[in-house]
């Protein structure tokens, strides 16, 4: 009898793993899904954003997702406003000014657009572009993080002394070149690049 109960203390509980204590879930936050969706944003364009693809990357099931998120378009509108809010920290940093250096101001801004972006940020730019041509949220949101920039600028050129319409126009001729430039490979063109692209700033900022 003795042996038999020792035999019988020493079983496990049914439904228990010997020596091992129940895993813990994973669990994530709301910005690191939006997180995640960007980074897939990035490779993969908006096509890519799926819930499953996503709880499958971040080793969730489908409900830690839904705990956060009421469904894949609450995920979609949180990523276009963790673009914009990053666009505008971006735009105000950029064009922020001390009155009278509006003009080293513009000559700032005109460097750092110009200078070669990031891959993983100027394909995140992209695909967020690209959204925009077929989704009118997307294309809302791109409309009025690019408002913002040129309003930011045309300011700029007002301070310095030009017309609001001359001011609108270089504003715009500004960005028109910035991002053109980020999309053309012209390592090549001249032998000398910076002296060309402070040619152009000069042109563009000049009275």
């Amino acid at each position: 009898m003795e042996n038999k109960s020792v035999k019988s203390s020493q079983q496990s509980t049914p439904g228990r793993t010997r020596g091992k204590a129940p895993a813990a879930r994973t669990q994530l936050d709301p910005k690191r899904w939006v997180d995640m969706a960007i980074d897939v944003l990035a490779k993969e364009g908006v096509t890519g954003l799926r819930v499953e693809v996503l709880a499958k990357r971040c080793g969730v099931t489908k409900g830690s997702f839904y705990w956060h998120f009421k469904d894949r378009q609450a995920l979609l509108d949180a990523v276009l406003e963790h673009w914009k809010l990053g666009r505008i920290r971006d735009i105000e940093k950029t064009t922020a000014v001390m009155p009278g250096s509006e003009r080293q101001q513009l000559h700032y801004a005109i460097e750092v657009y110009g200078a070669s972006r990031n891959q993983k940020g100027m394909s995140i730019e992209l695909a967020v572009r690209d959204w925009a041509r077929h989704d009118t949220r997307a294309a809302a949101i791109v409309e009025s993080v690019d408002l913002y920039r040129l309003e930011c600028t045309r300011k700029l050129f007002v301070a310095t002394g030009m017309s609001d319409a001359e001011a609108k126009s270089r504003s715009l001729l500004l960005y028109a070149c910035v991002f053109g430039l980020s999309l053309m490979h012209y390592a090549h063109f001249d032998n000398n690049l910076g002296d060309l692209k402070q040619r152009i700033a000069e042109r563009i900022v000049s009275g």
